[in-house]
């Protein structure tokens, strides 16, 4: 029998419909297996955590990921592996943080959530709850098959701090555009084996620091000098900076003059592209040979998502900028491909 610890945050998947009313209010978890009969006929001994209150996805914040790694860590020894069911608004960001906080799992930590409320005809909560237990629960030659955090939506495993939610009308909410898929449930769940991460024999540590003074500067055609210094003179240490195409900025002087005051005054700005697919090449064209010049760090082809918490996680852990510089721009849990 496999034991699987389930947390319940919120999100759409723990709704059903009030006969009473006819509103949507919070489904038991703690009845998982009496609402969902199925569950009998698998080799599961669940156990729930339901958080209380639970939290609409767009009211993550830090402190709730650290909640959940701290839960992880807490039963991580009496456990096969963990689903963590959550809002998918936000579900790539608090995937992506875990990756960052449960360094060297060796068990599944799989985010799953739905489009429909569980209580709903049509849902798909049901087959993704499903279809995540049993990735939680697979094993080959005595070990997890996945050791890493995953989401999984509409019968795909996606590495989670590779993914984002591109759809909100869809079943097939979440995309991972630069990295293959980790394993696609059809009559049979197929796994990729060699594109999923291998911690064995590595040891298990939770981390518990996030700093979240990390600021976001979206360039676009004729934005203004006033705008830019907004977010640069801002009460940050780090901020992303999304860039158009292959890491590409506009070559006036006064802007590449503001970007090098600011990382003078020992802010770092990490450029990520606003394209969903693809890598920042820094110094590719002579559009960002100047950001290059003036220290601007490369962000090769992280999401937003994994940028952003990848900051707050390394500001966490190291009060140098300059430690924090370095690790940004290194693969250290599968997020990023370099192309240098």
């Amino acid at each position: 029998m496999y034991n699987i610890f389930i947390i319940y945050t919120g999100g759409t998947i723990g709704m059903v419909k009030d006969p009473e009313t006819g509103t949507f209010i919070p489904f038991d978890f703690e009845l998982i297996e009496k609402n969902l009969p199925d569950l009998s006929r698998l080799n599961y001994k669940l156990t729930v955590h339901s958080f209380e209150p639970i939290i609409d996805s767009s009211n993550m914040r830090p402190s709730i990921w650290l909640e959940m790694a701290q839960i992880i860590r807490d039963n991580y020894a009496h456990y096969d592996g963990f689903v963590i069911l959550h809002g998918s608004d936000t579900m790539a960001y608090s995937a992506s943080m875990l990756s960052f906080l449960l360094e060297g799992l060796q068990k599944p930590v799989v985010f799953s959530g739905s489009q429909l409320p569980i209580g709903e005809i049509r849902t798909d909560a049901r087959e993704n709850l499903m279809t995540a237990l049993e990735i939680a629960s697979g094993k080959k030659d005595g070990r997890s098959l996945v050791q890493e955090v995953c989401i999984l939506f509409d019968n795909k495993l996606f590495r989670g701090n590779r993914s984002f939610k591109y759809n909100s009308d869809k079943f097939e909410a979440f995309r991972s555009p630069n990295y293959p898929v980790l394993a696609e449930a059809g009559i049979h769940i197929r796994y990729n084996e060699e594109v999923l991460l291998d911690n064995t024999d590595k040891d298990f540590i939770c981390h518990y620091h996030i700093d979240n003074r990390v600021g976001v500067l979206k360039l676009f055609p004729g934005i203004s000098a006033e705008t830019i210094q907004a977010v640069l003179n801002s009460d940050v240490r780090s901020i992303v900076m999304e860039t158009f195409g292959s890491g590409n900025t506009m070559t006036d002087a006064w802007f590449l003059d503001l970007l090098a005051d600011a990382i003078k005054s020992g802010k770092n700005i990490l450029d990520i592209s606003q394209c969903k697919v693809g890598s920042v090449e820094l110094g590719r064209y002579e559009t960002s040979q100047g950001l290059q010049a003036i220290g601007i760090l490369n962000g090769y082809d992280m999401t937003f998502e994994t940028a952003v918490t990848k900051l707050m996680y390394l500001q966490g852990e190291f009060e140098s900028q300059q430690e924090v510089a370095y690790w940004i721009q290194q693969p250290i849990r599968g997020e990023l491909t370099k192309n240098d």
